[in-house]
C-alpha cells in the first residue's frame, strides 16, 4: 500500500511525526539529558521494531549484518548528536544546519553544476544561520549546539549513504532493527546509568515510548520505503520538506518562532535542495 503513495507525502508524514516527536523529547531533557533521550529514543524503537519484525527468522551472513550495524550506530550517533543540538539551538535552525549532510550527499552523488553550486548556497546559509545564534543565545550554548549539529549532519550524510546499501539489500527494515538494536549496544555504556532514573518512572518511560515511536519507527520504516524506489541524491532532495515542517513544528509547539535573518537562512538551506532537484 505505502508503495502506491507519492514519495513526497510520505515525506510529509515522516516529518511531522519525527519533529513532533522531538518537540516532546525536548520537554525530557531536564529529567534525564538531552543525550541520553537520544539513546532511549533508538533503544525503545529497536525494541518496537524487534518485535514487530523478529528479524532473527531471516538468514543472515556476516556481511550483512555489519552492514547493518555500521547502519545503526551512524543512526544513534546522528540522534544523540542532534538531540544535543537541539538543547541548545531552536528545533528549525539546529534542522537547517544538519541539512548540510543530504545537501552534501546530493553533490557529491550528483553530476550537475547545480549539485556543486547548492553547496556554496548552503554554506551561506549555514553561516547566516550560525551568525544569527551566536548573536542571540549564549556563546557556550551557541558553541556546544553547532559542534553537535554539524556531527549530525556527518552522521546523517552517513545514514543516507548506508541506508541505500541496508535497503537495497531487500531487508530494510529487518536491517534496520537490527541496526537500532546494535546502535543502543554500542552506546549503553555511557547512558545505560539513565534507567535508574527512567525504569522506576512509567510515565517518563511512556513519553520516551512516544519520542522513539514518532521520531524513529515511523520515519525510518518510511525511509525505507522510499530509499527501495529512489537513489541516494534523489533521497536527499526529498528531505528538502524536512527544514519547514521543523520550522512548523518548533513555531507552534515550542514557541521558537524564527527571525527575519533566520528565515533567510533557512531559506537558503532550503533553496539548495531545490537547486538539487531541479538539476535531477
Amino acid at each position: 500500500m505505502l508503495s502506491r503513495v507519492p514519495a513526497p507525502a510520505l515525506f510529509l508524514v515522516s516529518g511531522l511525526t519525527m519533529y513532533a516527536g522531538a518537540a516532546v523529547a525536548v520537554g525530557l531533557f531536564g529529567q534525564v539529558g538531552a543525550p541520553a533521550v537520544g539513546w532511549w529514543r533508538i533503544l525503545l524503537a529497536a525494541v518496537v521494531l524487534l518485535a514487530w519484525r523478529r528479524p532473527w527468522r531471516r538468514p543472515w551472513t556476516l556481511r550483512r549484518l555489519g552492514w547493518a550495524a555500521t547502519f545503526g550506530v551512524a543512526l544513534a550517533a546522528m540522534n544523540i548528536a542532534f538531540y544535543l543540538g537541539i538543547a541548545h539551538l531552536p528545533l528549525g535552525v539546529a534542522v537547517a544546519i544538519e541539512f548540510c549532510g543530504p545537501v552534501g550527499v546530493a553533490a557529491v552523488t550528483g553530476r550537475g553544476w547545480r549539485e556543486r553550486g547548492a553547496i556554496v548556497v548552503a554554506g551561506i546559509g549555514v553561516v547566516l544561520l550560525a551568525g544569527v545564534t551566536f548573536g542571540s543565545i549564549p556563546h557556550d550554548d551557541a558553541v556546544i549546539g553547532l559542534s553537535a549539529i554539524a556531527a549530525a549532519a556527518v552522521f546523517w550524510a552517513a545514514y543516507i549513504v548506508l541506508g541505500k546499501r541496508v535497503a537495497g539489500a531487500g531487508a530494510g527494515i529487518d536491517s534496520l532493527a537490527v541496526g537500532m538494536a546494535a546502535g543502543a549496544l554500542v552506546f549503553a555504556p555511557f547512558f545505560g546509568a539513565s534507567a535508574r532514573t527512567v525504569a522506576p518512572d512509567l510515565r517518563l518511560l511512556a513519553l520516551l515510548l512516544v519520542v522513539a515511536v514518532c521520531s524513529s519507527v515511523v520515519p525510518y520504516v518510511l525511509d525505507q520505503v522510499v530509499l527501495r524506489r529512489a537513489g541516494t541524491a534523489t533521497f536527499a532532495v526529498l528531505t528538502a520538506l524536512l527544514p519547514a515542517t521543523a520550522v512548523v513544528v518548533g513555531a507552534v509547539v515550542l514557541r521558537q518562532v524564527p527571525t527575519w535573518p533566520e528565515a533567510a537562512g533557512l531559506a537558503l538551506v532550503s533553496g539548495a535542495i531545490v537547486m538539487t532537484a531541479r538539476a535531477r
